[in-house]
């Protein structure tokens, strides 16, 4: 195939592709289109190099927050069809979190006024987790359903933002008297709404006894939701007093997602150490992964690197991979690149580098691709030097390239850039 041939088989390719993007996807007259709902959006850097295939632990949970984060904020707005199906795709998801939505579901239906749907959801709740934190919360929601003698009753949440609004005056003027009434609002039958405000005017005092109230709800002496809530402002606390407080609750709690956030916090708090720890020792693979991607953050580049040489899940690798991308390591990152023997570590190394346009990136891959001759090496190599938008490198690539399948690949790409420099060198391959 001619070199013209090839450049005029890729510009009638790439005009194919730009007239498909611009069709509408998503829901249409008889239902959701091949690309979902909703529009589309350019993926997040991770998800650039995210593994394919089925979802793995640490994805499944991932969904599951961000459909309780969506459904909760839905609740803060007063969307509550919004939320209510953001809970019954998390039902569906069949995470950890299950107790949690089917609570949040029957507070969303109520609000919608379907009352015997929520106590149908409480009654579900009850059966299938006797033993869940939001029994209690789940018994006193039903109690004030039932009391309503099956009449609608306008949902009404002046009165709680009157008493949040008394709360917070009383706890700026006058904290040793709003403290005890706020420990008893955690302890009672406020709706978790409440609770979960309350927790946060308390978090704004320095007094020690709201630090205790605050260290007791992260323990466990509250609903999940408040825990986790309690947990995040432990880290914000910081000290030695609040990182062992985080310590004590990670070795007693069976829950993936109270540790999680507990990982989290140790990143607030800047306990690298402990961080460091987990990584190395924590048995769930899952757990490891965030503890690195949290190391990322902390700019960690010693510890990502003894840990890379130490673990033997190729999961875990790329997320210690992707620690390093958010660290900005990028010379650890050319290193493991260029001699990184596993063949999906490394394309993931280079892709990560596409992702970088620190000094050097682009040097270290088109030397990559110099130096090797795999053909899934070099096409990463192609993919990372287009993330960067380098024109520059990838026309001097397409010039020295004499495989014309590789030629093509690297066209491909230089027909979608908007590049004057990409756009020239196209228009020399058709004369």
């Amino acid at each position: 195939m001619t070199i013209s041939r090839i450049a005029f088989t890729v510009v009638l390719t790439s005009a194919f592709a730009t007239a498909a993007a611009a069709q509408p996807i998503g829901p249409g007259p008889i239902g959701p289109g091949p690309g979902g709902f909703g529009p589309t959006i350019n993926p997040a850097p991770s998800a650039v190099f995210a593994p394919r295939g089925g979802p793995r632990a640490a994805d499944l949970d991932d969904r599951a927050d961000d459909l309780y984060s969506e459904g909760r904020e839905a609740i803060e707005e007063g969307k509550y069809d919004r939320a209510l199906n953001r809970f019954n795709r998390l039902i569906d998801l069949k995470s950890s979190r299950t107790d949690a939505a089917l609570y949040w579901k029957a507070y969303c239906q109520d609000k919608l006024g379907q009352r015997a749907d929520a106590l149908a959801t409480l009654s579900d709740l009850q059966k299938q987790f006797a033993d869940s934190r939001w029994i209690r919360d789940a018994k006193a929601l039903e109690l004030e359903l039932r009391q309503a003698s099956g009449q609608r009753v306008e949902p009404n949440d002046t009165d709680e933002e009157i008493q949040l609004l008394a709360l917070r005056a009383i706890m700026q003027n006058d904290p040793d008297r709003a403290i005890p009434i706020i420990e008893k609002m955690l302890a009672g039958t406020a709706s978790p709404k409440v609770k979960d405000r309350a927790l946060i005017v308390l978090s704004q005092s320095s007094s020690p006894r709201a630090r205790d109230i605050i260290a007791g709800v992260a323990r466990g002496n509250a609903n999940p939701d408040l825990q986790l809530r309690a947990i995040r402002f432990v880290g914000v606390m910081g000290g030695a007093d609040s990182r062992q407080i985080l310590a004590d609750v990670y070795r007693a709690s069976n829950d993936a997602a109270v540790k999680r956030a507990i990982l989290r916090s140790y990143m607030t708090s800047n306990d690298r150490e402990r961080l460091f720890a987990l990584a190395k020792g924590e048995t769930d693979a899952s757990l490891r992964a965030v503890a690195v991607q949290q190391l990322g953050v902390m700019h960690a580049g010693a510890e990502l690197s003894q840990l890379y040489q130490t673990e033997t899940s190729a999961e875990v690798k790329k997320s210690i991979l992707q620690g390093m991308f958010i660290g900005g390591d990028a010379d650890k990152l050319i290193e493991l690149a260029k001699g990184e023997k596993d063949p999906e570590l490394r394309r993931t190394a280079i892709r990560n580098l596409g992702l970088m346009k620190r000094a050097g990136t682009s040097e270290a891959l088109t030397g990559i691709y110099a130096s090797d001759s795999s053909a899934d090496v070099r096409k990463a190599v192609v993919e990372a030097l287009f993330l960067q938008n380098n024109a520059t490198a990838l026309v001097a690539l397409a010039r020295a390239e004499r495989n014309p399948e590789m030629k093509k690949a690297i066209v491909s790409r230089l027909s979608l850039m908007k590049s004057k420099e990409a756009t020239d060198y196209l228009m020399e391959l058709l004369k």
